[in-house]
């Protein structure tokens, strides 16, 4: 008998589906497919791979509002945030077929009568990409399609929670037609009947989203095999709101850069660090912008706040409160637990002040709706203190200095620093992180190198 994956909506905590898993014997016939797919597909030309990409996004967002309903149901997005997840998928997507036939060209060293050099990419095979729940379409898109571009094929793992996102690329790949069977196939699972993906001689390489306890697991499996891995990790990430910050400009997009998705993102800002100056007015503001927000049923409209999709974010949350109030920090609003019409798991928009950066809030990843926030003298202070943590993702700094603004990312420790945003994932920049979280990179330019192999090629005349 097939195990069966339930998939808990978290709004009602009640099955929203469930699923067969994809057995041991299925995983491996599906792996001997992709193997051979890959073979046939690194020999398709680019035009057609991006003619690929183009229809295959138009078959997803043909199923727009049923994969965003779908996804709502999953994790709890707002249904309005899962709409626009969509948006950006295919925008993400569209950049990366758009710089496909640059960032994959050949390098041409000489090329004249009596000697030819050039280095070229090659596709990997079979790339595995294990995708997180928090942004399942992004996460996932971030490899799949590009790996495509770039002439591998893929097997799509997505997380338990959200495991009808997967079978919703594979579906759109199979109405884009004209595909090698297997390129592009998703596998239902939980993470002990997917072990056999990391250890199977068929895969070339493995992209993992997840926690870093799930990235270092990941890791050590795959590591005798000796095979590119790529893993997105935590994250902890700081902003800095300087002396001259605007606070009726800079508030409201620090505090949806803490809020957004109920601040389950790996680059939502978890930690403000404020000059002393403006901090108690910083305070005031963020309070009236964070008592707007709607918490609700994430299939309104109007819904900001929803339901978390992890029952241990709640008590994450309440364990790094209560040691912070202890220590002498003060909970300026939110702070609990709550629910719908008495069902789901929610949690108030929190904000914790006075803060100091030994505490498990500024330190430890909470992925909920709670930041921890410190008063700094300088800059000076600022940069030590964002860059006192074993993570690595994204950063920010306020300013309406920017030129000061970006002199001072120059010194802090991420593998994105933004000026005046937050948040945010451009496709153009090289998406990586450093410290515990992860390594590798996805996106831009430099993300093909990443799903390829260099090969180079020399001819000389005798």
């Amino acid at each position: 008998m097939a195990a069966i994956l339930e998939v808990i909506n978290p709004a009602t905590e009640e099955v929203f589906t469930r699923l067969e898993q994809t057995s041991a014997e299925q995983i491996e016939h599906i792996l001997a497919k992709a193997r051979q797919a890959a073979r046939q597909w690194r020999r398709a030309p680019l035009t057609e791979r991006v003619a690929v990409t183009r229809r295959f996004l138009d078959a997803f967002t043909d199923q727009s509002e049923a994969i965003a309903a779908e996804l709502t149901a999953q994790m709890g997005k707002p249904i309005t945030q899962s709409r626009r997840e969509i948006q950006t998928m295919r925008a993400r997507a569209e950049y990366m077929a758009e710089v496909a036939a640059d960032a994959l060209a050949d390098v041409v060293i000489t090329d004249g009568p009596g000697e030819h050099k050039r280095i070229t990419r090659e596709p990997l095979g079979v790339v595995l990409d294990v995708a997180a729940w928090n942004y399942p379409l992004l996460i996932a898109v971030n490899v799949v399609v590009p790996a495509i571009l770039a002439g591998n094929a893929v097997v799509l793992k997505h997380s338990s929670l959200t495991p009808l996102c997967g079978l919703r690329f594979e579906q759109a790949y199979r109405r884009a037609g004209l595909l090698p069977d297997g390129l592009m196939t998703a596998i239902v699972a939980d993470r002990t009947h997917a072990e056999p993906l990391l250890r199977s001689p068929f895969v070339d390489a493995v992209f993992f989203t997840g926690s870093v306890e799930g990235g270092r697991s990941v890791y050590q499996t795959v590591s005798s095999r000796l095979i590119d891995v790529g893993l997105e990790l935590g994250g902890k990430d700081p902003a800095y709101v300087r002396a001259d910050a605007d606070l009726a400009t800079v508030v409201p997009h620090v505090a949806d850069a803490c809020f957004y998705n109920a601040g389950q993102s790996c680059c939502a800002v978890e930690r403000i660090y404020v000059h002393g100056s403006i901090y108690h007015r910083f305070l005031e503001s963020m309070v009236r912008e964070v008592s707007g927000y709607h918490l609700g049923d994430p299939t309104d409209p109007q819904t900001y706040l929803g339901p978390l999709a992890l029952a241990k974010t709640i008590r994450t949350m309440n364990r790094q409160i209560d040691e912070a109030v202890h220590r002498g920090a003060h909970v300026l609003c939110g702070g609990r637990a709550t629910s719908v019409n008495g069902r789901g798991r929610y949690y108030e928009a929190t904000i914790v002040a006075d803060c100091t950066n030994d505490m498990g809030i500024m330190q430890e990843e909470n992925f909920g709706p709670i930041v921890g926030v410190m008063p700094v003298q300088d800059d000076e202070q600022a940069v030590r203190l964002m860059n006192d943590s074993r993570y690595g993702l994204t950063a920010s700094i306020w300013t309406r200095d920017v030129a000061t603004g970006r002199k001072i990312a120059e010194s802090v420790e991420a593998g994105t620093v933004f000026v005046n945003r937050a948040d945010y994932l451009d496709p153009a920049l090289a998406w990586v992180g450093i410290k515990e979280s992860g390594k590798g990179c996805t996106l831009s330019h430099l993300g093909y190198q990443y799903l390829t192999r260099p090969k180079s090629y020399y001819a000389r005349s005798l």
